[in-house]
């Protein structure tokens, strides 16, 4: 399994955490349900140093490399400022479960 973490910094973008947050209410959550080889993504703010993110749980280097179906770049009018993988050494599930994990965050309270 390998991670993948994305960070740009809307600072010089015309693009907000607000508009960001109805792009993954409205439709980039929903385009990411069936993503072959994705076991997790969760979308990242911080609305104080104007960043936003993803951290994205692959099931191997392989599938992380695929084109994934996200129009941040294109919202944001650049490219991440980081973008790196990193091989996954070891997980686990905490005591507090969830039933479910989907659809929770900012972006759904309204």
């Amino acid at each position: 399994m390998v991670v993948r973490f994305v960070l740009w910094n809307l600072a010089d973008s015309k693009t907000t955490i607000g508009e960001l947050r109805r792009y993954l209410r409205d439709e980039s959550v929903e385009q990411f349900a069936d993503v072959p080889g994705l076991r997790f993504k969760a979308w990242i703010s911080d609305e104080t140093t104007e960043r936003w993110g993803a951290i994205y749980l692959w099931e191997s280097a392989e599938a992380a490399e695929q084109t994934v179906p996200s129009q941040a770049s294109e919202l944001i009018c650049k490219d991440p400022e980081i973008g790196e993988t990193f091989d996954v050494e070891a997980t686990i599930e905490g005591r507090f479960v969830v039933e479910e994990l989907s659809r929770l965050g900012l972006a759904f309270e309204r």
